[in-house]
């Protein structure tokens, strides 16, 4: 069975390749230096250090392929070529909240690149996948958890 791409924008590409870069080059060689430290000193059955930093190497292996498996099933948005006319993934998008009076700001991204607090919400989350192929001026009802929200499309930009 074919694994699901995963949908990521330039950005997001560079960002999980320097995390990638960084665990295999700098914490790899820390976390190696804190358990040989560990092993020196002695009994391993009752070491909390050595403990800790196995564990600390198995999250970054771990880390490790999952990013490996993300960027191997990678599909950039070239971001040059989003069309702005509808809201679409790679796009940036400033919305009216009806019910809380406030606009709002995001870029639509996949779901491995979401992250609210930054302004980023996915193409597979309510509000983005209700978003997602309407123009500016169209009134969007989004179903969430708590009820319903609306939205006036404001503005659709790269």
């Amino acid at each position: 069975m074919a694994e699901k791409k995963i949908v990521l924008t330039y950005e997001g590409l560079q960002s999980l390749e320097n995390e990638l870069q960084e665990l295999k080059t700098v914490r790899r060689k820390e976390v190696a230096e804190k358990i040989k430290e560990a092993r020196g000193q002695g009994d391993l059955s009752e070491n909390a250090e050595y403990d800790a930093a196995k564990e600390e190497q198995a999250e970054i292996e771990t880390r490790i392929v999952e990013l490996e498996k993300i960027l191997r099933n990678a599909q950039v948005i070239d971001e040059d070529e989003v069309n702005v006319d509808v809201i679409n993934l790679g796009c940036r998008v400033k919305i009216y909240d009806m019910e809380f009076d406030e606009e709002l700001d995001y870029a639509i991204v996949g779901s491995t690149e979401a992250d609210p607090s930054e302004g980023k919400i996915s193409n597979e989350s309510p509000v983005g996948a209700a978003l997602i192929g309407h123009k500016v001026g169209d009134v969007v009802e989004v179903e969430v958890p708590e009820g319903k929200l609306e939205f006036k499309i404001l503005e659709i930009y790269r």
